[in-house]
């Protein structure tokens, strides 16, 4: 590949990934909803998500489902992107190991959706327009 996947683009984008984090309330009905989005850009080592769970839809799809349960699910997510101390076990691990940790397929109530790429200057960014486009 050519372009800022290796750092060395013309134009000041990188390739990242991203994937949409998915709740399924009842993981044997299939039903879910987009509660969050992951973005990983090799280039510049960084992995973020970044969560927003709609209440209103969780409980259309299971009125006992564990509001809580749900939110911890998610802050896990966000804590495993951030590292440190927040990310457990995967502590060590690079941004890259992180994302692909996130985005193995699970049958869990917060799941990753497939994983799509795009261009951009400013991941932080990018993490946000697709929260605010796929998400909110």
């Amino acid at each position: 590949m050519s372009g800022r996947e290796t750092g060395g683009g013309r134009d000041g984008r990188d390739v990242y990934e991203y994937a949409l984090l998915r709740v399924v309330p009842r993981v044997e009905r299939g039903e879910c909803f987009n509660a969050g989005v992951l973005v990983y850009c090799r280039a510049q080592s960084y992995v973020a998500a970044r969560t927003h769970l709609d209440e209103g839809k969780l409980r259309a799809l299971d009125p006992a489902a564990d509001v809580a349960g749900v939110r911890a699910a998610l802050r896990a997510v966000e804590g495993v992107c951030a590292g440190g101390a927040a990310a457990g076990q995967a502590a060590s691990d690079d941004a890259g190991r992180r994302f692909r940790w996130l985005i193995a397929p699970r049958s869990t109530v917060v799941q990753p959706g497939p994983v799509h790429t795009g261009l951009t200057a400013d991941p932080e960014a990018e993490v946000e327009r697709l929260l605010d486009l796929l998400v909110r």
